[in-house]
């Protein structure tokens, strides 16, 4: 993707998403912006270019494409048509009926899985899908996200794996 190309991307993300305000963040921070995600991922066409902008930042060695619940599988999902790697969805927790799975999309014991996320602030909801991924017989090799909203460089305390963004948010005019 060209740097002109990114550029507009990042202005368009922009442009569909930012919503200004005031509004309590999942981590329980205070923000005068929100990136309303659903936004961007409900645009087709907007998605599969985002999709094409993240897909160079999956490892080479990753097997599996895990979309958390509920933002990180549409990204997911599009990254995986692009790329053609498999994708599996992470709830939030175990389902109480079917199969009483936490992770979705067939097995992923004994893989290379990169976590697909939408937008990360602390990455809270990253290190608990973590955990299931684990538990489920993973192994994490990145987390890949669209737009990284935290401080300095993307990296979640507690998870020992490389954070890759797409874009930082002060990256989104």
């Amino acid at each position: 993707m060209s740097e002109s190309d990114r550029k507009a991307l990042a202005a368009d993300i922009s442009a569909a998403s930012r919503l200004r305000g005031t509004f309590t963040l999942r981590s329980g921070q205070v923000s005068d912006q929100y990136f309303d995600k659903y936004r961007f991922e409900a645009d087709p066409a907007l998605l599969a270019r985002l999709a094409a902008a993240m897909a160079p930042l999956v490892p080479a060695e990753a097997q599996v494409l895990a979309g958390l619940e509920l933002g990180g599988v549409p990204i997911a999902t599009a990254i995986s048509l692009h790329t053609g790697l498999r994708a599996a969805f992470v709830r939030k927790q175990a389902k109480t009926y079917g199969t009483c799975l936490a992770v979705e999309g067939g097995a992923v014991a004994g893989l290379k899985v990169a976590m697909i996320e939408d937008v990360i602030s602390t990455g809270g909801a990253v290190v608990d899908a973590a955990r299931l991924l684990r538990e489920a017989g993973a192994e994490i090799v990145a987390v890949v996200c669209a737009i990284w909203r935290g401080a300095g460089e993307p990296a979640i305390p507690g998870l020992d794996v490389p954070v890759r963004a797409a874009f930082r948010m002060a990256e989104l005019p």
